[in-house]
């Protein structure tokens, strides 16, 4: 079984990329493969609305310079998915939506292609606005039938500077039950 994350985040190993490693220490203990993508900071266009895939049907999109199609594949050969993106202006990441708009078309496009995957939101802050980066996401994950395991609270974790979010000990043990929670669904659904 393999979980990929995609961090949406500009930096690479910033506050998101530390969130999400706590989730994947939790799945390797369980035996779950983990890879992290790199979204943020590389190209990646919004949807341009040409409905290219709903009459190719090749889960693949028709805009191909850019990292979308790899993306989907990534998605294609996971069993569990993880979109983390940190809070801009209490919204996602330019990259993480545009990485959304493109897979969910394409998923919509092929009879939603993800469907019962597991699917988790992992999202930082610095102090506000999260919900709504944390509810964007989840929507990708619901509006395609995938199956989004919980934790004790939001998968949110606070910090500003890089590596901040390792002193919010919440926010730390919510993504370690994130990752318990998850390696025991992917187990029951295998």
């Amino acid at each position: 079984m393999k979980v990929t994350a995609f961090n949406g985040s500009p930096r690479k190993e910033g506050n998101t990329s530390l969130l999400i490693g706590q989730a994947f220490d939790a799945l390797n203990k369980e035996g779950i493969e983990t890879e992290m993508v790199q979204v943020g900071g590389q190209k990646l266009h919004g949807c341009i609305a040409c409905y290219q895939c709903f009459s190719r049907k090749d889960k693949r999109c028709a805009v191909t310079d850019d990292i979308a199609n790899s993306c989907i594949e990534k998605m294609l050969e996971s069993d569990g998915i993880i979109i983390g993106s940190p809070t801009y202006f209490a919204a996602l990441t330019p990259e993480t939506k545009a990485l959304i708009d493109r897979c969910g078309m394409v998923s919509r496009a092929n009879g939603d292609m993800f469907k019962r995957k597991a699917g988790a939101a992992v999202v930082s802050v610095r102090r506000a606005g999260a919900i709504n980066v944390f509810d964007t996401i989840n929507h990708f994950f619901s509006i395609g039938q995938m199956i989004i395991p919980a934790s004790n609270y939001w998968n949110i974790g606070v910090g500003r500077n890089i590596g901040d979010v390792l002193q919010d000990e919440e926010g730390m043990g919510t993504m370690q039950v994130l990752g318990e929670n998850m390696a025991w669904l992917l187990k029951k659904i295998a």
